[in-house]
């Protein structure tokens, strides 16, 4: 295994804190290193697959623009589990990534975050997740011309099943795992049935960017800020038919229905616009999502490591078995969730539905279905049949 080590020497430390004024660069100058270090808390190793790719770029280091900060979303800034949680990143690639991953790796010790104290990369999952805290599973192979999304469905399921048992046999017994590699349900529900010692409880799939495009576009149709925007579901499959749902949400504390009138809208272009958005952006940029999904990864985590506000809650696509609603066991299906603070969630109960909502609830429920017989040879279930409605694959996976 590759590996660089960022030292733990005063020295070291001591460096960083001139150059570092995010984390308490003052009150570190001002206090014994030796004293400030013992109060941190202990060392969590993250795990990042597809680390040499452009969504794990933007995840791993901060954007400057004429010299301010934007929004931080960098996991080694303490911006993400707090300013005194100390970290190992390991970072996984491939063998035709591996150079760019050396230079990942070379960035990030160059930074001189402080939390740092280490950083491993490795082509084999087996090492990267050895005693993982958090894995964050963003690499997968792209949709290629003329390729069926059953197809793009068995290859990337071979590398969720494979990282699945990489993950059951050397990762932390608790660990969380952050499904962003398209598509990400049926790859989280294939990683989680190739882990059963890991609770199937900790296997998320990322929906918190669909989230925040559906919280943007409330806000820009009602005029305010996008954090006037609470109580946003997303339901279902990170697909063309997930189902944001603007009969829970609110702004400014009513409901969405009571501020923005026009239903028509709310029926068919705001959740065409949401479904779709991934597409659009793709044509204006040319590329698909990078940044705004690293957002959302950081978003996504915060969730479950900082206390749900009182009355609101967040999307995720976790395990159904169990769910209160009455959607189909066994599948990881996008659904409103809320965190005491300590990694784990629970599903939230206050939600009402009516015929429009449940109705689309019932198409994404049927395509994750559809799916999940897709994989069934990547899930100990038998052999596969594939019977996709539609192809719903969202554009950046072409």
């Amino acid at each position: 295994m590759f590996a660089w080590q960022a030292a733990g020497s005063r020295q070291w430390l001591a460096r960083a804190v001139r150059r570092n004024h995010s984390l308490e660069a003052t009150e570190l100058a001002n206090t014994s290193l030796d004293d400030k270090t013992k109060a941190w808390k202990s060392l969590i190793n993250i795990a990042v697959s597809g680390a040499a790719g452009m969504i794990a770029n933007h995840l791993l280091f901060k954007v400057r623009i004429y010299g301010l900060f934007l929004r931080g979303f960098q996991l080694a800034s303490g911006e993400v589990f707090g300013p005194d949680q100390p970290i190992t990143l390991k970072l996984l690639g491939s063998e035709r990534s591996f150079q760019a991953l050396e230079g990942v790796a070379m960035e990030l010790e160059d930074s001189l975050y402080p939390l740092l104290r280490e950083v491993n990369i490795s082509v084999d999952p087996y090492e990267v997740f050895q005693d993982a805290t958090w894995a964050l599973l963003i690499g997968a192979k792209p949709r290629g011309p003329g390729m069926e999304r059953a197809g793009l469905l068995d290859i990337n399921g071979q590398i969720f099943a494979q990282q699945g048992k990489a993950l059951n046999e050397v990762a932390s017994p608790n660990v969380k795992v952050i499904v962003v590699g398209n598509p990400c349900n049926t790859n989280a529900l294939i990683c989680l049935k190739n882990a059963p010692n890991i609770p199937a409880k900790n296997f998320h799939a990322l929906t918190r960017l669909d989230e925040n495009r559906a919280k943007c576009q409330l806000a820009l149709k009602a005029g305010v800020f996008y954090d006037k925007v609470s109580n946003m579901t997303i339901w279902g499959n990170h697909s063309t038919t997930q189902v944001p749902d603007f009969l829970n949400a609110k702004i400014n504390g009513m409901p969405v229905t009571e501020v923005i009138t026009d239903i028509k809208w709310l029926k068919e272009e705001f959740t065409e616009r949401v479904q779709k958005r991934g597409g659009i952006l793709i044509q204006k940029w040319g590329r698909s999502s990078a940044a705004s999904t690293a957002v959302s990864i950081v978003d996504a985590i915060r969730s479950l490591v900082t206390p749900t506000p009182s009355g609101d809650w967040f999307s995720t696509g976790v395990y159904t078995t169990g769910n209160p609603y009455g959607i189909a066991e066994d599948i990881i299906f996008s659904m409103p969730c809320r965190s005491n603070g300590d990694g784990d969630y629970e599903l939230v109960k206050d939600v009402i539905f009516d015929d429009y909502l449940w109705e689309r609830i019932k198409k994404t429920e049927a395509e994750l279905l559809a799916e999940k017989r897709c994989v069934a040879h990547l899930t100990g279930e038998g052999n596969a049949y594939c019977d996709l409605p539609e192809d719903t694959m969202l554009p950046g996976e072409q």
